[in-house]
């Protein structure tokens, strides 16, 4: 294959230090691999308008940089949730966009919900601060409330979800999940009583957000859901930081109105930013744990969606089916890639 004919991908994004993982299956089907840094739009534009596929982590590919595309035939992202990809400009420009089927980090997010949890809950920062600061005294910690018999809800009830339902029970909580996509009978049969979202609000001594983010589930909890919480209540979320209003939650949690939240993003989303800074006021508070987007981490996982992503684009430009399309309904069977 000539230089003239050889087909490009683009890593618009990535925070793994090195593309050596996917430049080798790239290469290795005798595709070229450029990696860029792009934060905004325009870079993603400038970095990738004539590549014949991109792959994406944090970098919003919308309508602009879509419609200012001249050969893309498939945008893969690294991960599941598609909400930085304008799905509907894709389709409509003839573009396949692919994703990472959810089970790639399935235990790490739920294992990360838990964790959060049983953090905040046991008050364990707070216990280690008093402890290297001299004071050695359970009673730096109370109240703290026995799990078992406790109520942990669920906002969406997917995979990851269940997951983090299956860990609960086994620390003899009580489950309950809301989930307008999901039929009552299919939460039951997951272990989970349903509830609408008021219930979920109302009853939650733990409330996790598993939801993904969409127009509807923007800032879904804000400041009227908060005030129908428990002040008993922890608020965890380790699906996206917009989803919650954040000055909303640093209000609540300020003045008394829940008890603590374990957050693994914030609604600015600081993976999509350049030079950011903790200035977000919820880093001032004592009984706020945050981690940087990590849920989904661990050596295993990181690998697998790396060498998922790039075989996904391999596939489409080498005449393959990908595995995992989130638009194949609206462009059909895709076996050789949408024509642009």
């Amino acid at each position: 294959m000539t230089k003239q004919t050889q087909q490009t991908v683009v890593i618009a994004d990535y925070d793994y230090g090195d593309v050596d993982v996917e430049r080798a299956i790239v290469e290795d089907a005798g595709l070229r691999l450029v990696a860029a840094d792009c934060k905004t739009e325009d870079e993603v534009i400038a970095a990738a308008a004539d590549a014949d596929a991109i792959i994406v982590q944090y970098a919003t590919v919308g309508a602009k940089a879509i419609n200012a595309f001249t050969r893309c035939k498939v945008i893969a992202r690294y991960g599941t949730g598609v909400d930085i990809v304008d799905v509907g400009s894709a389709t409509r420009r003839g573009i396949l966009v692919t994703n990472v089927p959810n089970d790639w980090c399935e235990n790490e997010v739920a294992d990360h919900a838990m964790a959060l949890l049983l953090a905040a809950a046991r008050k364990i920062r707070g216990y280690d601060r008093a402890a290297r600061a001299g004071t050695w005294q359970w009673q730096s910690g109370e109240p703290i409330r026995r799990l078992q018999g406790r109520t942990l809800g669920l906002l969406a009830f997917g995979a990851i979800a269940q997951a983090i339902a299956t860990r609960a029970r086994a620390f003899g909580m009580l489950v309950m999940a809301h989930d307008p996509y999901l039929a009552p009978e299919d939460v039951v049969a997951h272990g989970a009583q349903p509830a609408s979202f008021d219930e979920l609000l109302a009853h939650s001594d733990y409330l996790v957000v598993q939801a993904p983010l969409t127009e509807e589930t923007h800032h879904l909890i804000g400041e009227p859901e908060l005030r129908r919480m428990k002040p008993t209540s922890i608020l965890i979320n380790t699906a996206r930081g917009p989803i919650i209003d954040d000055e909303a939650l640093y209000a609540a949690l300020n003045e008394g109105r829940i008890t603590a939240a374990g957050l693994d993003d914030l609604e600015e989303e600081p993976a999509k930013q350049r030079n950011w800074k903790p200035v977000n006021p919820l880093f001032s508070l004592d009984n706020v744990l945050i981690t940087p987007h990590a849920a989904y981490y661990s050596d295993e996982a990181i690998r697998t969606v790396r060498d998922f992503a790039a075989h996904e684009v391999v596939r489409v430009l080498t005449g393959a089916p990908p595995l995992s399309p989130v638009n194949a309904a609206e462009l059909a069977v895709v076996h050789s890639g949408p024509s642009s």
